[in-house]
């Protein structure tokens, strides 16, 4: 046969082989990018439904065991080894921060904690690489189901099923790796071979360790990748150790854009998580293969004669023995690390915009449980410029200069617009909590809060009339109140001031509520009999011709308003209680 032939009868069956191999390559990439979207979404899931079983629990945690560094070290590993997310604590710290919750050094040994916490992730996914662990996968998956329709144990079922998700992306993703067969593709291996065993190979690795992790925002997927190619010996142990130190720093990008649109406290504690893993970072650099061999020994693996099935437990391993070591080192040095951060970031003592939330981040969302925390702390923060306003009006009505009298208003009808944005802006946060995954006891807690923001703005528009009042009686009238009038408002003031206080005090103080609530009612009731009681009167002395009727009809209307105001404090405070009696 003639070469020209043979030519065009195998062609064809090349380029469809060709054709085919480009189609398979294709499934596998899908397979690939699928096995690490369900890996993410299972310690989503299983991380979510820890922190729903937790509750309150992880807020009264972190807050308890913080009386010194160990402590808080402590709490700080148990927690996250609890949810399963570093990114969860160190945002959680970052917030309590925010809040006032916690000092600037409680925060950072509960960060160097969390540091250690996460790697008991990297030992869970080193478990699935050494052996078929998606056998357990289905069992949990059908029990997961049954306990999702048991109403008591709904969230028990969804642990289960966010665990058996991650273990199948992570059996899928091992089977994937070895379909792949990437040792036998020539321009895989060229490009991992065409770096050097040197400083400038491992610093390039561990920024595109760092890049993979702030793009995925998942450092646990970095490391399921990391494990694939090391596992499939394409990846040499010291590059793939060195992608491993990329994702320590990678993974503190997180916290530090949570920190942006805090106060100065937070970006600090933020910048101290960074700080933490880059100095740790920076020694290892410095004795790189040492402490690389030094944690091969400890496993028993020869990088020279490599063995795939322990790589996974040498990358565990080395992400344990990084974080334990360099906060062996670090915690001696809290005051230090605290002193340093804050001549980094320094607060510029300038006044800080009233139209602000306090302590809401109104970037990113931080975990449910704790959102409704920080929101909680943004009512207090709002009672307390509505409390400030009422003062403002009560200075007003001593106010006799033109002048300083429009100031005043002024700033009033500045603090009215502060009430309307702080109601939308607290509410419209709360409606995105309310989004997310919540017990039932939350949800509830959410409506009341709901209702207290709602009164509260509506405490606001009260002082705000009761401004209006005054100013149109200095405007239209043309005498002043009667001494008797005049203290018969200051102490219709008195009593709803008195009311004010202890709106604050139920806020501020749930745990003490009973005896509280039963002064909030008495106090609302005088209000109201001294209401009537002066209505009566001011019919009385408007017929006898004490004050003009335009003159009355002020000064009722401005005792009516205080009335008014106390209707609303007293629903405040009706919420609070509710909110106390359901924690």
């Amino acid at each position: 046969m003639h070469y020209s032939q043979l030519n065009c009868i195998f062609v064809p069956e090349i380029s469809q082989t060709n054709r085919n191999l480009y189609i398979m390559s294709i499934w596998v990439l899908f397979k690939l990018i699928g096995s690490l979207a369900l890996l993410m979404f299972g310690m989503k899931s299983m991380s979510e439904a820890l922190q729903k079983m937790a509750g309150s629990q992880l807020r009264n945690v972190l807050q308890a065991m913080t009386t010194n560094r160990f402590t808080g070290m402590f709490t700080g590993a148990f927690v996250t080894a609890a949810v399963q997310s570093s990114t969860a604590t160190t945002v959680m710290t970052v917030s309590f921060v925010n809040a006032g919750l916690l000092t600037l050094a409680q925060s950072i040994s509960i960060i160097m904690g969390a540091n250690i916490g996460t790697t008991f992730t990297a030992w869970i996914m080193s478990a699935g690489f050494s052996f078929n662990i998606t056998d357990f996968v289905w069992p949990a998956f059908f029990i997961g189901l049954l306990l999702i329709y048991s109403k008591n144990k709904r969230i028990i079922g969804d642990f289960l099923f966010g665990i058996s998700f991650l273990l199948l992306g992570l059996g899928t993703l091992k089977a994937t790796g070895t379909e792949m067969h990437l040792e036998n593709i020539p321009a895989v291996m060229d490009f991992f071979q065409s770096f050097d065993d040197n400083y400038l190979s491992y610093l390039i690795f561990l920024i595109i360790g760092g890049i993979m992790t702030v793009c995925v925002q998942s450092s646990a997927a970095v490391m399921a990748i990391t494990m694939t190619l090391c596992s499939t010996g394409v990846l040499p142990i010291y590059l793939g150790i060195a992608l491993v130190m990329g994702e320590n720093i990678g993974t503190t990008v997180t916290s530090n854009v949570a920190a942006l649109t805090a106060n100065t406290q937070a970006r600090r504690a933020a910048f101290a998580h960074m700080f933490f893993n880059i100095f740790g970072v920076i020694w290892v650099l410095c004795i790189f293969r040492i402490f690389v061999n030094m944690v091969c020994d400890m496993v028993g693996y020869t990088p020279t004669t490599p063995n795939p099935a322990l790589l996974p437990f040498v990358l565990a391993t080395f992400h344990t023995t990084f974080n334990i070591l360099n906060t062996a080192i670090l915690i001696w040095f809290i005051p230090q690390i605290e002193a340093f951060v804050c001549k980094v970031i320094t607060n510029s003592n300038q006044e800080e915009d009233e139209f602000r939330l306090k302590f809401i981040s109104s970037g990113l969302l931080n975990t449910p449980e704790l959102s409704i925390l920080e929101a909680k702390k943004e009512i207090s923060n709002f009672a307390m410029r509505c409390h400030r306003m009422f003062g403002l009006v009560n200075d007003l009505l001593t106010v006799s200069k033109d002048e300083e009298f429009n100031k005043l208003f002024s700033r009033i009808e500045k603090y009215e617009n502060i009430t309307d944005n702080m109601e939308n802006e607290i509410a419209n946060y709360l409606t995105k909590v309310s989004e997310g995954h919540l017990s039932d006891e939350s949800k509830a807690r959410i409506t009341r809060m709901m209702r207290q923001i709602d009164e509260l703005e509506s405490i606001g528009d009260s002082c705000y009339n009761l401004a209006r009042t005054i100013n149109r009686r200095r405007k239209n009238a043309k005498q002043e109140y009667t001494p008797e009038q005049t203290e018969h408002i200051n102490a219709m003031m008195v009593l709803v001031e008195n009311a004010m206080e202890n709106m604050e005090t139920m806020i501020n103080h749930p745990d003490t509520q009973g005896g509280h609530f039963l002064k909030a009612r008495n106090i609302e009731n005088e209000i109201n009999n001294f209401r009537s009681h002066l209505k009566g009167k001011n019919f009385e002395d408007v017929n006898a011709g004490k004050y003009p009727y335009q003159l009355g009809v002020y000064y009722i209307d401005y005792i009516s308003e205080c009335e008014k105001l106390a209707d609303y404090i007293m629903n405040v405070n009706q919420a609070s209680n509710e909110c106390a009696k359901n924690k």
